[in-house]
């Protein structure tokens, strides 16, 4: 998962038992648990650091950090053996023996704390979503009002394929608008004027300036709905 969402530099940690009298559990249970986290690990072929006394109370866990786009490091993902939740509310099943058993508890947080996540991500990528991602994934600007109905058809015809776009009506002039979205990170902006109204094709221009004119319509939709399905990170 945080691979699909950019993160390359992903280093696992196998937190160990903290140290003292402040953690709950029986000792041999803590190195079952211990030692099944780092089964896990080894599993998947992580590379990892063992955490020694890096541990909840309640438990060992394997947390995983990413390096953003200038090297941070942040702890986003965490997997958490609790052995206290299920004794405090005397959890019980019946296992195959038919003998009362506690289960295993385990806390699972894909992003860690979501607000955290969002504030890492946004700037690792600088604002910058990979299409599949984006809340707006194409701005489509025509370059007079002449060319209004044809950019609200191009609209509908994206958004008839499930791709979120949205027409530049507006009375800016459209370098303004090509502006505004670049500010705003649209990864795609669809210039359209009377040439594209006649062959039913774009002007497709990127985020970093490229422009690739004369687009078929038919052509672009296809490759963005190909790069939404493969959650590519190139736009």
């Amino acid at each position: 998962m945080l691979r699909t969402l950019g993160f390359t530099q992903i280093n696992a940690y196998l937190s160990t038992k903290p140290k003292g009298d402040g953690s709950v559990g029986a000792p041999e249970r803590w190195e079952q648990a211990t030692e099944s986290l780092r089964k896990a690990i080894e599993k998947e072929g992580l590379a990892y650091q063992v955490d020694e006394g890096g541990g909840a109370f309640y438990g060992p866990k394997i947390d995983l950090k990413v390096k953003d786009a200038i090297g941070r490091e942040w702890q986003l993902s965490t997997i958490q053996f609790d052995f206290n939740m299920s004794e405090r509310f005397q959890m019980e099943y019946v296992d195959a023996d038919g003998q009362h058993k506690r289960p295993y508890m385990v806390h699972r947080a894909l992003l860690g704390s979501i607000e955290r996540f969002f504030g890492v991500y946004l700037e690792h990528t600088a604002g910058a979503f990979p299409v599949w991602l984006c809340p707006e994934q194409v701005a489509v600007i025509p370059v007079a009002e002449a060319f209004d109905d044809y950019a609200k058809k191009v609209v509908a015809e994206l958004k008839g394929s499930g791709i979120r776009a949205r027409a530049e009506l507006s009375d800016s002039r459209m370098n303004a608008k090509i502006r505004v979205a670049q500010g705003q990170k649209v990864p795609y902006m669809l210039v359209v004027g009377q040439k594209e109204a006649d062959e039913a094709t774009v002007s497709v221009r990127k985020l970093d300036g490229s422009q690739e004119n004369g687009v078929p319509l038919a052509d672009f939709k296809a490759k963005v709905m190909g790069k939404i399905a493969s959650r590519s990170l190139e736009a």
